[in-house]
């Protein structure tokens, strides 16, 4: 059996999950920065909102909130289309892992350089942006490559509203040509050298980050 033949589906599906992976890591990562921020803000009403959403979104199941943006938005008038539907989902998912990320990171940069910008007259948010936030970085990258890998992993779900992505190409390959062994092995593979490759990826810009933790990335 000549395994090249399913090579082009399964790199065409695995380029779409690829452009899933990385737009829905896009979100996260602006969701993650803003509420991770929000939960340490001094006004309680805007903190017991950004609770609601992490606890939302951690609690109940990122395969339930697909189906809901996909199948359930639509009843109100909201019609988005498979991919906008899945990066959503998935995006608001990771988003609220990672604010959590981004709030233990900032609250576990040392007291003193809170009391530097104090000191220096830094108002909050220059401080933040200037002294606090660059520290802060350091300890969310390794924890961030983690979840990117799992963020990868999870974009098999959006085979479930007929995105074209590298488990939707693989089960295509095996209604239409059987050899389900060969196929799934080589889904696997795939999936196995993304992982590899975001890891290296997180673990070269986490080299490049001063006090940054090398090793992100599972």
């Amino acid at each position: 059996m000549n395994l090249t033949v399913f090579l082009p589906a399964l790199l065409k599906g695995a380029l779409v999950t690829l452009e899933a992976t990385l737009l829905s890591a896009a979100v996260a990562l602006v969701v993650s920065v803003v509420v991770g921020l929000v939960r340490l803000s001094r006004f309680r009403l805007l903190r017991g909102a950004a609770l609601v959403y992490v606890e939302i979104f951690r609690g109940t199941s990122a395969l339930v909130q697909l189906f809901y943006f996909f199948f359930v938005l639509p009843i109100f008038g909201i019609d988005l289309s498979p991919m906008a539907a899945g990066v959503i989902a998935l995006g608001l998912n990771f988003g609220s892992y990672g604010s959590e990320v981004v709030r233990a990171a900032v609250l576990n940069v040392p007291r003193g350089q809170h009391e530097a910008a104090v000191a220096l007259n830094y108002p909050p948010g220059l401080a933040m942006r200037r002294i606090i936030f660059p520290q802060a970085l350091a300890a969310m990258l390794s924890p961030f490559g983690n979840l990117l890998i799992d963020l990868l992993k999870a974009t098999s779900l959006l085979s479930l509203i007929t995105i074209g992505d590298l488990t939707f190409a693989g089960k295509s390959l095996v209604q239409s040509q059987g050899h389900v062994t060969a196929i799934y092995t080589l889904v696997l593979v795939f999936y196995f050298v993304m992982a590899l490759m975001l890891g290296r990826l997180m673990q070269a810009a986490e080299r490049r980050v001063p006090g940054a933790t090398a090793g992100g990335g599972r």
